[in-house]
């Protein structure tokens, strides 16, 4: 049995960090009902498709990603019947997970007030830029804007460059995972209470909780990082570096990696240079043994450097491309549906409210589903 079976989550959410956080819910094994505009397809349907992907796709990368495991039906949230169906299904609901402004739900009788009277057991979770109260709760907000903001680029990208985003939107993910923790936290929490939650969760919060040592840098310092390419602040080598045929990372990050690092690459008498004996002597003097080891590791393909560490069990692999990456044996998550197609479930879950077809067919023909 799946950890959250039995559990109904209502996802009323849009673009990347909100489907992401229901999508981990539904690997989880809840029944997720992501309930879609009837007339258009969200713009992460089809239209985010990459450049050069086959024309007449059905499906993006962007919602292919987000949004296995769950079931789609499609209501029109601007009518009252819509409306209506809409208070039907969260009443039945566990979780109700929305990424809209603060307000709108509010607007259409449809937010955590009027939702927790009608269902006081229901874990109510709202995903936005800068959270539901404050000054900045109005302001839109995307990954890109966040991660410049919380200081993200300020330290991606290389020394003297012009800065750049983290290759994925790494702050809705982030967001996404926070918003997991506090929805499940509620469910237990519900299981000793009776009682649902609110769920605030910002991706200004979560971008910045994210910075974890790097913010704590600054605290002890009072200087801000700069752009380090990968390299780390307070440990050399942990880096990448440039073979005879390619780039692979190295880790060394405790002086027991050191020291089997040193005769792996054939450099022993590294372990006894005064410059380079412990880590802090080595972030001191980390010009010099960079020079050093880009010397040494172009003369060699990767490859062989690779078996070398491996083994003398030092940390280091290759900088893989995402072909390559995508081969990789790690674990899939158990795919019961795949990503539904718009309204593929609407009727299935509107019998499960109660509706016959002749009901079904009736709200079709008034545009409410």
């Amino acid at each position: 049995m799946s950890a959250l079976e039995g559990v109904r989550v209502v996802d009323l959410s849009q673009m990347i960090g909100a489907p992401y956080c229901s999508q981990l819910l539904a690997d989880l094994g809840a029944d997720v009902i992501k309930v879609e505009e009837p007339t258009t397809a969200l713009l992460t349907r089809v239209a985010l498709s990459p450049p050069g992907a086959d024309e007449g796709r059905r499906f993006s990368g962007y919602w292919l990603s987000t949004n296995r495991n769950k079931r789609s039906v499609t209501l029109n949230l601007k009518s009252p019947e819509g409306q209506e169906i809409f208070r039907k299904l969260a009443a039945q609901s566990d979780v109700l997970l929305e990424n809209f402004r603060p307000g709108e739900l509010d607007a259409w009788g449809l937010g955590w007030d009027a939702m927790s009277r009608l269902n006081p057991r229901l874990v109510f979770c709202s995903i936005t830029g800068y959270g539901q109260t404050g000054p900045w709760k109005d302001r839109p907000a995307y990954d890109l804007a966040l991660q410049a903001e919380t200081g993200w680029m300020s330290i991606t990208g290389e020394p003297g460059a012009p800065p750049v985003r983290v290759g994925v939107a790494v702050i809705d993910l982030f967001t996404a995972h926070f918003a997991v923790q506090q929805i499940l936290s509620a469910l237990l929490d519900r299981e000793r209470t009776g009682q649902g939650r609110r769920i605030d969760i910002s991706m200004l919060d979560a971008a910045v909780a994210s910075l974890t040592y790097m913010s704590q840098n600054v605290k002890a310092t009072g200087e801000p990082p700069g752009r380090m390419g990968s390299r780390h602040p307070s440990i050399v080598p942990y880096q990448a570096f440039a073979t005879q045929d390619g780039w692979m990372v190295v880790a060394v990050g405790s002086q027991a990696i050191w020291n089997r690092f040193c005769p792996a690459i054939g450099l022993p008498d590294l372990l006894s240079h005064p410059d380079f004996r412990d880590n802090p002597l080595r972030v001191q003097h980390r010009g010099m043994l960079e020079g050093l080891l880009s010397r040494i590791f172009a003369s060699r393909p990767t490859a062989e450097w690779l078996e070398r560490f491996r083994e003398h069990e030092v940390p280091a692999a290759p900088v893989n491309d995402l072909r390559a990456a995508v081969e990789l044996p790690a674990r899939s998550p158990a795919v019961r549906l795949p990503p539904p197609a718009l309204g593929e479930h609407t009727g299935e879950i509107l019998r499960e409210l109660g509706f016959d077809e002749a009901g079904v067919s009736l709200l079709r023909q008034k545009g409410a589903i």
